[in-house]
């Protein structure tokens, strides 16, 4: 019986296997640490929008309610993106001239909508609830961040699985009176861990940790 024999510079390739595993796995740490994984992704993401609408200036400087633009927060699973009549409510009246606010005219006169760039967007395989978090005590900060200081709104969570559930496994920091939830600069008097801990035991929140409550 004829033997087959690999010629002998194949014995290179042998010797090398260990060190091309070595270096494949150390790549693939990394890609996903550094480069792949769903905390990196998308924190700092801050589109530029059609109109340079400044949160700054609405939320903070004048005080105007989340509720006012995301009427539906309370309501309804999604915080509602206003129309531009919305708007129009003041700026009929207010800087009826920008050149800035040309897209919003414009929108007005065509009857069409404004085409705002979403900056938290959830893959759609994961459910999340807004009405179901605000109406419990959990603010608008502990998701997206002090939006009444922002001129230009960013991502600043990575709003992955992980994350998610890491507050459902322990709330009691994200949890305040309802009546603050939409004062973004509410500070606790005492710890926050232990104001949470009150309000949860009082009003029985049980964040669930089961798959299907995000998966459907």
């Amino acid at each position: 019986m004829q033997r087959f024999h690999f010629p002998r510079w194949t014995n290179l390739l042998v010797r090398g296997l260990p060190i091309v595993a070595g270096l494949t796995g150390v790549y693939l740490v990394g890609l996903v640490a550094f480069g792949g994984s769903p905390d990196t992704l998308a924190v700092g993401y801050a589109p530029e929008q059609p109109i340079p609408f400044s949160h700054r200036l609405h939320a903070g400087e004048l005080a105007i309610d989340c509720r006012y633009c995301h009427t539906t927060v309370e309501e309804t699973a999604h915080a509602a993106i206003p129309p531009a009549a919305t708007c129009m409510n003041c700026h009929e009246r207010i800087k009826t001239d920008s050149p800035l606010l040309r897209p919003l005219r414009e929108a007005v006169a065509t009857d069409r909508p404004i085409e705002w760039i979403r900056v938290h967007d959830l893959a759609d395989y994961a459910y999340f609830d807004h009405s179901a978090h605000v109406t419990r005590g959990v603010s608008c900060v502990s998701c997206h961040g002090r939006v009444d200081q922002m001129d230009v709104v960013e991502q600043v969570e990575p709003l992955s699985m992980g994350w998610c559930l890491d507050c459902h496994r322990d709330p009691a920091p994200n949890v305040r009176p309802v009546d603050k939830v939409f004062d973004l600069a509410w500070e606790p008097r005492e710890d926050a861990r232990s104001l949470g801990e009150r309000l949860i035991a009082e009003r029985g929140i049980a964040p669930s940790t089961d798959c299907s409550t995000c998966h459907r």
